[in-house]
């Protein structure tokens, strides 16, 4: 807290002249205590109070600072162990705030300022940035960062996790919003970029190198507890963190990466570039484009690739996800190839599926080929498929069939008029319809009919009109194309034409 210098003019004459003691001075000054000891040690002047008092610990005090300076890290409980079997009869909690005051610190390491050449270095890192829900699942929110060391040009992109691929799709993400490679690019001890390392041997993982080797760069990491060395992601980080994140609002993961596209070459690039005297990051950024490398003529294929297995039922499992394959893929071992938006099924070179990625938890993505040929060949996956249906879009309709059979219902009929339902009303109404049948204890279609038909008219609709047709009245229905009559125009002027 920073006080005017008439209030520490008035501290410093309370004290030493009319003898205030240090709580009465904070009481009239309206300021704390701290503050009043604080400025009356800044001032250098001899605190006028209490002589030193003596205590149990004085005569411990050289064997203590003997073993500290030997051991320094040795705990204060371990310390206050050892005194005592030389007689020391004090309590531990004071002992621990002695030892705090006389415990040995490291002397404070200044670091040099770290100048690049233009085009010279990149420093690359992950930021977290809390989370992402999307449907049931909580996806981790993390923010690739990559910042030229010479022109502070930063580069943002946004991914639900921190796994390979995601990282190199970073890059190639820098690499085209820079339209240049670096030549050197530093990381911390990533597990991505580092995968162990013994002193100076660093055994770099193998993905990371074949794509450096790619695009002609060079990977160095940082040297272990030296942060100086990356400090301009670091910064860059929290730059973004300040700047750009905070109080940000976004619809999904494709709206913040497109703000933050537009952050970048905007706002970020229009700040002062700390390197240059006078000029923006933009001005220094195109001065470092010519010293960059150039980009190979074709890009580096980054796609998740993973094995799988499918089980009883022809899904496989891929990121908490379930995705359809033909049912003449069961009990077999195949792989996924997956990039942001597609999910690719395949054993060998055949593509057996194809299906849009999902970032839910417990989705269930269908080929409605493979549901139906699945269908054609089994007659009663037809009833099972509907409760499956059932229970996957209103869970609650399990414990349903499960009173019903115990009361000798036909499930086949209360399955096919429970899907009507779901079909005209929807998930949320079924459900909340289903629940309450549940607590009247009466699990039938017609009460959850019911329910939907008054709550319906509670908020005054229009009953739910079905647009699915009996197949005699879709024929029936049937455009029809009218013959052309000019036929018969021309017999008729035929016959006229005879004698």
């Amino acid at each position: 807290m920073t006080i005017p210098p008439d209030i520490e003019a008035q501290i410093l004459r309370y004290y030493h002249v009319e003898k205030w003691r240090i709580g009465t001075i904070a009481k009239q000054v309206r300021v704390h205590r701290d503050t009043v000891a604080r400025v009356l040690g800044q001032a250098g002047l001899p605190r006028l109070g209490r002589p030193h008092r003596p205590s149990k610990i004085d005569p411990y005090l050289p064997f203590i600072r003997e073993t500290l300076a030997k051991f320094p890290t040795l705990t204060a409980s371990r310390l206050h162990g050892m005194v005592r079997e030389r007689g020391y009869v004090g309590g531990q909690s004071q002992f621990r705030h002695v030892i705090a005051c006389h415990r040995p610190r490291p002397p404070a390491e200044a670091f040099l300022r770290l100048a690049t050449l233009p085009g010279e270095q990149a420093q690359v890192d992950w930021g977290h940035f809390g989370q992402m829900v999307i449907g049931r699942a909580h996806r981790p929110l993390m923010a690739f960062v990559a910042v030229l060391s010479y022109s502070r040009q930063i580069f943002l992109r946004f991914f639900l996790d921190a796994r390979m691929e995601n990282f190199l799709r970073g890059h190639l993400g820098a690499f085209t919003a820079w339209d240049a490679v670096p030549r050197v690019i530093l990381y911390d001890n990533l597990k991505s970029a580092v995968l162990e390392r013994h002193g100076d041997a660093i055994r770099f993982h193998p993905t990371l190198l074949a794509f450096a080797g790619h695009y002609r760069y060079e990977p160095r990491p940082v040297a272990v507890a030296r942060g100086n060395e990356k400090g301009r992601v670091e910064r860059a980080i929290r730059f973004v963190r300040d700047n750009f994140f905070a109080a940000r609002k976004y619809a999904d993961l494709d709206d913040l990466n497109a703000q933050a596209d537009a952050w970048c070459r905007g706002p970020a690039a229009d700040r002062r570039c700390p390197q240059q005297d006078a000029g923006t990051v933009r001005e220094a950024f195109a001065a470092e484009v010519p010293r960059l490398l150039s980009l190979p003529d074709n890009p580096y294929p980054v796609v998740e690739q993973v094995a799988v297995a499918v089980g009883k039922t022809p899904y496989v499992r891929f990121d908490k996800n379930d995705y359809s394959v033909p049912h003449t893929q069961v009990r077999r071992s195949l792989t996924v190839l997956a990039d942001p938006d597609r999910v690719r099924v395949v054993d060998g070179p055949q593509v057996l599926a194809s299906h849009r990625r999902s970032y839910d938890k417990g989705e269930r993505i269908e080929d409605p080929a493979h549901i139906r040929a699945l269908v054609e060949q089994k007659g009663k996956a037809r009833h099972l498929r509907a409760t499956d249906q059932l229970t996957t879009a209103v869970p609650a309709t399990q414990t349903l069939l499960i009173r019903a059979a115990e009361r000798d219902k036909n499930l086949g009929t209360i399955t096919a008029a429970l899907m009507r339902l779901l079909r005209d009303y929807g998930a949320a109404e079924l459900r909340a319809a289903i629940i309450e049948a549940l607590d009247r204890n009466v699990p039938h279609p017609n009460a959850v009919r019911l329910v939907l038909e008054r709550r319906r008219e509670e908020r005054r609709q229009a009953p739910p009109v079905s647009v699915i047709l009996p197949a005699h009245v879709r024929d029936r229905d049937a455009a029809v194309r009218p013959h052309s009559l000019e036929t018969y125009d021309r017999l008729k002027g035929a016959s006229h034409e005879e004698p």
